[in-house]
């Protein structure tokens, strides 16, 4: 242990954008020194620690007489047994003895709000504007925080530099400052010399809102703290949004569940494994499918918000006063006003219904309830042939009920023709009754049973399941108030940005114009964060992949045939049927397709349709060639691990060269 040595701390608050940049910091005898904010343009701070017999830290004083590169000097006296520490890491010992200021620090400098900034080019151009009008010294922009600050003489206008912005096509507001009084210059500065945390932090950080808590909303409002946003998330329902708590989690557990119970009632293998027709507990199933809703969310929602600091959670109803400001009503009564700079909305979709006489009346199913039901119905009528409706429709077939599906017009009749008739082939197979280019023009209940009427006649039920689709969430949030375009559906339109038609305001998800898959919706929120913090992000749909969990299971990607002939493109396809894949006959399974459409001449591969067991799997290969611009002759090519169903791409891409039944198990 070495004797107290006495040091002076002074910290200097520097107005270069980087005090290492400072011509008198740099020249000086510190012992080291550090920027505040070294990553952005701004204001900026060093500070320095000095044996006291040297009287250096007077010299420093004197030297930094706050005027031209300072605006303040702090000095502290700290004692230490140790060499000086750095600035963040002073302790409490160091006691402000000293502040001096000039008088000029009273003046008064201009803060313009800049409404309209869509990227971080934006303030390159709004500071050239400024500092092009005589008698502005100085013009700070900021992207995050959508202001510039202005040094300008006393003979500059308002309107002239109002007009200079305008000019650009964004609007401009005014707002009176004086610097002293700035958060998080001197503040900053006594709090390293008083081991204190950065006095002014939050205000300088740009504020994110974001309505919803699904997918989307916590892609975004984790993306945004870790671009140094503060976020205020809001949401007035269960934390999770619709697919870890009534859509895909709990979906995808039911159909796994009634795949197994389908298995063991029709089993390929059955000479040596006889069918025994499984006994279902539906309550024990719906038990372990909460159980694992409940743990997924806790994990991948609530835990991580609440390990968060930087995200602040609301739990009520948001509605827009203006186009950056949410009233919020909260849960628990009382209503929180949230002004923001950027906002995102992420309130998803609803289960829609449809105008049938009568049908209001009666105790239907949506998705929701159907996946919450504790009972297997005798008899289930579906209407509709969404993708809801058609993996739920299997489920409960699978699980015991004998279901008829009421489709308005064929399954999957956007799709590939074949597709659909594939499916329908499947589902008829298994006993499910499928009747296409029929609705229900009434809908009556009584006495426990459900009377559908039909151009074909009655349909009689127990219970009915109405899943024709999902209508976005942005009813009762006042869009019209922040100037936020919907389409026809209610849709906020957006673009590949996740911009609405109001700056600073974005959205993402089911609530959108964008398909209504939760991975779409989780890509979404991600780029539209990177957009609001300044980034430039886009989200290309080209290469998207969709799966539709029936077995077999439907995957698409890239253009059909007729999409692609409606883009201008000439087509050369081929269909290859799962009799040729080993891994098909492997399983005594060989239902289904593999589907690719190339363009003419080039061998470029433009789509891929697929009907098998586990064509989920496949697909995203599928989607990583069309993405590379691969030919069908360059995936011929690849090697595919044998008795894999994704072999099948490639067996699929030999059938432009070649015919398949004439090669051995594993030809190249």
């Amino acid at each position: 242990m070495g004797r107290p040595v006495h040091h002076h701390a002074v910290a200097v608050v520097c107005r270069r954008g980087s005090a290492r940049q400072c011509p008198r910091l740099v020249q000086s005898p510190a012992v080291a020194t550090r920027c505040a904010w070294p990553d952005r343009p701004g204001p900026g701070a060093g500070s320095g620690v000095f044996d006291a017999g040297s009287r250096l830290a007077e010299r420093l004083a004197a030297l930094y007489r706050p005027g031209r590169h300072v605006w303040g000097v702090h000095l502290g006296l700290r004692v230490a047994r140790a060499p000086p520490l750095l600035p963040g890491v002073l302790s409490d010992a160091a006691k402000p003895v000293n502040l001096t200021r000039d008088d000029s620090m009273s003046n008064v400098m201009t803060e313009l709000k800049i409404i309209g900034m869509t990227c971080a080019s934006c303030v390159v151009h709004v500071k050239e504007a400024l500092e092009k009008i005589p008698g502005v010294h100085r013009a700070d922009v900021s992207y995050a925080s959508g202001r510039a600050e202005l040094k300008v003489d006393e003979a500059v206008s308002r309107e002239q530099m109002q007009a200079a912005v305008e000019a650009l096509g964004y609007r401009a507001a005014f707002e009176d400052i004086t610097l002293p009084t700035r958060p998080g210059l001197l503040d900053k500065a006594r709090g390293w010399l008083s081991g204190g945390t950065d006095a002014g932090k939050e205000g300088d950080r740009l504020h994110v809102a974001v309505i919803g808590s699904g997918g989307a909303a916590m892609a975004a409002a984790l993306k945004a703290v870790e671009r140094g946003a503060r976020v205020t998330l809001i949401e007035r329902g269960i934390i999770g949004g619709t697919c870890v708590n009534v859509g895909c989690v709990p979906s995808k557990i039911m159909i796994r569940a009634a795949h197994v119970a389908h298995l063991r009632r029709e089993s390929p293998f059955d000479g040596g494994l006889p069918a025994t027709p499984p006994l279902v507990l539906r309550e024990r199933l719906l038990a372990q499918q909460q159980g694992r809703v409940d743990e997924l969310r806790h994990a991948k929602y609530e835990g991580i918000l609440e390990s968060t600091p930087a995200i602040t959670v609301l739990r009520g109803s948001a509605r827009f006063q203006d186009s950056h400001t949410l009233s919020v009503e909260l849960v628990e009564g009382g209503e929180r006003i949230v002004t923001f700079d950027r906002c995102l909305i992420a309130t998803g979709a609803s289960a829609a219904v449809p105008p049938i006489p009568g049908l209001q009346d009666t105790p239907f199913w949506n998705s929701e309830k159907a996946l919450a039901s504790s009972s297997i119905p005798q008899r289930l009528a579906v209407i509709g042939s969404s993708v809801v409706a058609l993996e739920l429709a299997q489920a409960f077939a699978r699980l015991g009920s004998r279901v008829t599906i009421l489709a308005r017009n064929s399954l999957f009749f956007r799709e590939d023709p074949a597709i659909g008739a594939a499916l329908t082939a499947a589902f008829r197979l298994e006993g499910i009754e499928v009747l296409e280019q029929t609705q229900a023009s009434q809908v009556a209940h009584a006495n426990g049973e459900f009377v559908l009427t039909t151009k074909h006649g009655e349909v009689r039920v127990d219970q009915l399941l109405v899943a024709t689709g999902r209508t976005p969430n942005t009813h009762g949030l006042n869009l019209e108030a922040a100037g936020v375009q919907l389409d026809e559906r209610g849709a906020i339109q957006i673009d590949q940005g996740m911009r609405s038609s109001k700056a600073d305001i974005y959205a993402a998800g089911d609530c959108t114009n964008q398909p209504q898959f939760v991975y779409v919706a989780a890509a979404a929120g991600n780029r539209a964060a990177i957009n609001m913090t300044g980034g430039e992000a886009m989200l290309n749909l080209d290469t998207m992949p969709a799966v539709v969990f029936t077995d077999p299971q439907v995957a698409t990607v890239g253009f059909s045939e007729a999409e692609a002939h409606q883009a201008g493109l000439e087509t050369d396809s081929r269909t290859l049927t799962l009799d040729n894949v080993p891994r098909a006959l492997a399983n005594f399974d060989t239902r289904g397709f593999i589907k690719l459409v190339a363009e003419t001449g080039s061998g470029r591969l433009l789509g891929v349709q697929a009907v098998t067991p586990e064509a989920g799997e496949l697909i995203q290969t599928a989607a990583l060639a069309i993405r590379a611009r691969m030919t069908v002759q360059e995936l011929a090519d690849q090697l595919f691990p044998y008795l894999t169903m994704v072999e099948g791409l490639k067996l699929a891409a030999q059938t432009f060269s070649k015919d398949v039944k004439q090669l051995s198990c594993c030809a190249g």
